[in-house]
């Protein structure tokens, strides 16, 4: 039997929503895999890499237990020990990680001892500030610092039962909550922080401790932003406030961190015009401002959203962490709506944006993830590289993927009072009220989901959901040796009858590769197009086409693709192949323009294009990589 649900979201017991987490384990397949390196890899060398870069120190330094300077640049390194130990937490929980625990244990201990008696801990102000407090609310980060704090600490409690963290996390709750409030509350500062977070920790730690006061104070922050406090910019989600907005902007991270917060909200208040505002910014996010990989962010400066339909392809920022947030604010609006097109779009991301941001080998990271690397790229390096780097300045993104994948098993299943709904397809067992699902499925690679009732009640009938992804143009549903007719609604089929023990559902997903073309309002991409097979996204990378770059090929539409199981390459891929040419520029002299029809470009000559899955990119020889192709 799978073990009892413990994720990142658990919505209370009189909360709003149409769905509520189930328990999945996965134990084989894709998803596995990548949590195996997660769990064997990257989790291990995370206190060796807090160390080098000075964040563990400074905890020490905050205790009394040691001299020398405060390390780091940036006031909010303290979130890099607190995604770690958050990761940790949820990695705890498939259990014998004796080595992580102990080091859980150790690096929990020095956290407790750097917080203050009143209860305020952040080591920048401690330390670098003289015990300045609550003065730069725009760039500080406390609040911030705080949130990632509380959010270790539930995982912590939830995985382990103990305590210590969460004692730190409610002795720092309840010293916010003593500072913050509106005008006439009688706390001194009427203020939030410039980068939400805060505000769905609050929400969390009220489910876990039942303390109303802690989601009171996070409807606070949320109905804060938007009045002016920072002074009105869209880059800290000062503009507008959230009921208000007709569209996501400024900061992505920062956006979705307090859209998953007011997403929050309405599950447990019930709020209906909080739930309309995160639907329809939901939908103005997914029309104009996602890429095709679901991620999400088109400018380097103050990382922000851009425009509408400004979806730049080379200068494309798709930050690491906005991918996660954006799986963490569709997951929460999935929990509150029962709509399957939050998690189709979880599903986008987590195997096309998201993954990208982590090495195959669990070792290197990726801050930005662009859609085209050019011929002669020159690499700006540090933070915004588009080369694989072992570690940020800013490392927000590392960290943020570790608990990611160390919580994956939450993402993928709900219950309600009809049945279990499965959201992503895995290797493992789904469960829920006295039910459980085994899958086997080699997905994505191949479209064939079959699913065997293991448990069930024998005297009532239930209904088994199934999500048909958005891409899937053609489906079929065997129960037993007969094709049921089961239409698609609202993104779900849905099967309803009495189980029994053995009974087999097999679920057939085409898989056929397809090009696909964006809105013509997204200029940058008009003319291409994008290569997809299933859930995947996939590029050409100048590793598979040797002879020259990327930047003279165009690929034949009116050719059929092909499909080919490499187990040789990338950790074993299926890779798409496509009909195209390699055309032959010719110099255009000092001018690169030229009367529309009097191209310099000829023809060229025929080549094979190989494409492999986005995820998998920049595992090899630095060289060109894109996306978006033009067509012949």
């Amino acid at each position: 039997m799978p073990r009892t649900p413990a994720g990142p979201v658990r919505p209370g017991p009189d909360a709003h929503a149409a769905l509520r987490p189930a328990t999945t384990r996965i134990d084989a397949g894709f998803w596995q895999a990548r949590r195996e390196t997660n769990a064997r890899v990257s989790l291990p060398q995370g206190p060796g890499l807090l160390e080098s870069a000075g964040n563990l120190h400074n905890l020490r330094l905050a205790a009394g237990t040691a001299e020398d300077e405060f390390q780091g640049a940036y006031p909010f390194v303290d979130t890099d020990v607190y995604k770690w130990l958050e990761a940790a937490a949820w990695q705890l929980a498939d259990g014998g990680a004796t080595e992580l625990a102990a080091e859980v244990d150790r690096i929990v201990s020095l956290v407790a001892a750097a917080q203050q008696p009143d209860g305020y801990l952040n080591t920048w102000f401690q330390l670098v500030k003289g015990g300045e407090r609550y003065q730069d609310l725009r760039w500080g980060h406390e609040l911030y610092c705080a949130g990632h704090l509380i959010q270790a600490a539930v995982a912590h409690h939830r995985t382990t039962g103990r305590s210590e963290l969460l004692d730190v996390a409610v002795r720092f709750a309840d010293h916010i909550d003593s500072v913050f409030g509106p005008p006439g509350s009688g706390r001194p500062i009427d203020g939030i922080d410039g980068h939400p977070e805060v505000e769905t920790a609050l929400v969390e730690l009220y489910r876990e401790t039942g303390e109303r006061r802690y989601l009171d104070l996070a409807g606070y922050f949320v109905d804060r932003h938007g009045h002016g406090l920072l002074g009105g910019e869209a880059y800290c989600q000062d503009r507008v406030p959230v009921r208000e907005a007709t569209n996501v902007e400024g900061h992505a991270v920062r956006q979705l961190y307090l859209l998953a917060a007011a997403a929050d909200l309405a599950t447990e208040t019930g709020e209906p015009e909080l739930r309309a505002a995160n639907e329809r910014l939901w939908q103005a996010m997914t029309t104009t401002k996602t890429h095709i990989t679901g991620g999400l962010g088109a400018h380097h400066d103050q990382e922000d959203f851009g425009d509408p339909y400004e979806l730049p392809n080379e200068r494309a920022y798709c930050e690491t962490c906005a991918a996660i947030a954006s799986v963490q604010w569709s997951w929460r609006l999935a929990l509150l709506t029962g709509q399957a097109r939050y998690s189709d779009l979880i599903e986008r991301t987590l195997y096309n944006g998201f993954l990208a941001g982590v090495s195959l080998d669990g070792e290197r990271w990726l801050y930005v993830n662009p859609l085209q690397v050019r011929d002669g790229h020159t690499d700006p390096g540090g933070d915004q590289s588009a080369r694989r780097t072992r570690w940020f300045r800013c490392a927000c993104c590392p960290p943020n993927v570790m608990r990611l994948l160390a919580s994956l098993e939450h993402y993928l299943a709900t219950s309600d009072d009809d049945g279990l709904q499965i959201h992503q397809y895995v290797d493992g067992d789904y469960a829920a009220e006295g039910v459980t699902v085994r899958c086997e499925t080699d997905y994505p690679w191949h479209g064939t989901v079959a699913l065997t009732v293991e448990e069930t009640p024998a005297d009532r009938p239930w209904t088994l959901s199934l999500r048909i992804p958005q891409w899937c143009r053609e489906y079929r549903v065997r129960c037993g040796d007969e094709t049921y007719d089961s239409p698609v609604a609202d993104g779900w089929t849905r099967l309803t009858r009495t189980w029994s023990p053995g009974d087999r559902v097999v679920l057939e997903l085409g898989l056929e590769p397809r090009l696909s073309a964006a809105d013509p309002r997204v200029d940058a991409v008009r003319g291409c197009v994008a290569i997809e097979r299933g859930p995947l996204v996939y590029c050409l990378e100048q590793a598979d086409h040797p002879g020259g770059g990327l930047d003279d090929v165009v690929v034949d539409t009116t050719r059929p693709l092909a499909v080919k199981h490499r187990p040789d390459l990338l950790g074993g891929v299926t890779t798409v192949v496509a009909a195209g040419r390699r055309r032959h520029l010719t110099d255009a002299g000092w001018w690169p323009y030229a009367t529309a029809g009097d191209s310099p470009a000829a023809d060229g000559e025929p080549v094979e294009l190989t494409a492999v899955p986005y995820y998998a990119w920049a595992n090899r020889e630095d060289g060109s990589m894109r996306v978006w192709l033009p067509t012949s």
